[in-house]
């Protein structure tokens, strides 16, 4: 009986932390379909369901949330390709300087999003009063705060995998003739490709959510959906922003379903990648 009881507990726990997580989204995806007077709140239930909203989501959401995308995958890809290098290095490196270079590879972590989007406004003007060239209001300005932000994300996981990577399958690999460049492409990453997908996760999310520092190096040309939810209800409720945003909530939903498909997560969870054996 008290294994009984305590299962039922546990169940009905995860039951509430599921509700709690999941509950502000269905209310979200719900009242966007909801087609009967416009009320100046989140009317859940719907009066009656309809697309109405959807129809009417005003352009300037609709390039913001393209801008949002593009963004976030131009500081996921560039984050990788920093980051994945430099965790081998880190790791696997023996030169003099290796705790100061991972401290200043990872003190973007200790910085508040609102400072860097100031700093890198300064920043943008000192370069822009010496060579003419201003980045901010600019899509190259965001991305280059965005990738300072994200990469020690992904160092940081990616370099958590290679802690307790296994060489010996490197070095059987290059025994039976494997070039370098080989086992790292058939060997390497394969191995830590659990920290290479949360390192690109964290990156995009971090990109794709932020707001202190997109209000900062934004312009009127180029700004992010999050900032753009954010400075239409600085003004008033606007029911297109549920619709628009239960948009974005499907859109994840099916990246999310063609990362697994693709990447295979389900199999690397599973096994937690053949170097933790």
């Amino acid at each position: 009986m008290p294994v009984r009881i305590g299962s039922i507990l546990s169940w009905l726990w995860i039951a509430a932390v599921y509700v709690f997580l999941l509950a502000p989204l269905v209310v979200v995806a719900g009242a966007s379909l909801n087609g009967g007077k416009f009320l100046a709140y989140v009317n859940f239930p719907p009066d009656r369901i309809s697309l109405d909203w959807y129809w009417q989501i005003p352009p300037s959401q609709l390039r913001a949330l393209a801008n949002s995308f593009g963004l976030a995958f131009a500081t996921m890809t560039i984050s990788l390709l920093i980051g994945v290098p430099s965790a081998l290095g880190l790791v696997r490196g023996r030169f003099r300087g290796k705790a100061l270079v991972d401290a200043l590879m990872r003190a973007p972590l200790q910085i508040p999003f609102a400072v860097i989007g100031v700093a890198f406004l300064q920043f943008f003007y000192v370069i822009g009063d010496a060579t003419g060239l201003y980045l901010q209001a600019s899509l190259p300005g965001l991305l280059i705060a965005h990738v300072f932000a994200a990469t020690p994300y992904t160092i940081g996981s990616v370099g958590a995998v290679l802690q307790r990577f296994q060489p010996k399958y490197e070095e059987v690999a290059l025994s039976l003739g494997a070039g370098y460049w080989s086992t790292l492409r058939r060997v390497t990453l394969p191995i830590i490709m659990p920290g290479i997908y949360t390192g690109a996760l964290y990156a995009f999310m971090l990109s794709f959510t932020d707001v202190p520092i997109v209000l900062f190096l934004a312009g009127p040309d180029f700004t992010t959906f999050p900032v753009e939810v954010f400075h239409t209800f600085q003004f008033d409720f606007n029911p297109t922003i549920l619709a628009s945003a239960t948009l974005v909530l499907i859109l994840s939903l099916v990246a999310m379903l063609l990362s697994q498909k693709l990447v295979g997560l389900d199999n690397l969870l599973r096994t937690g990648g053949a170097g933790g054996r």
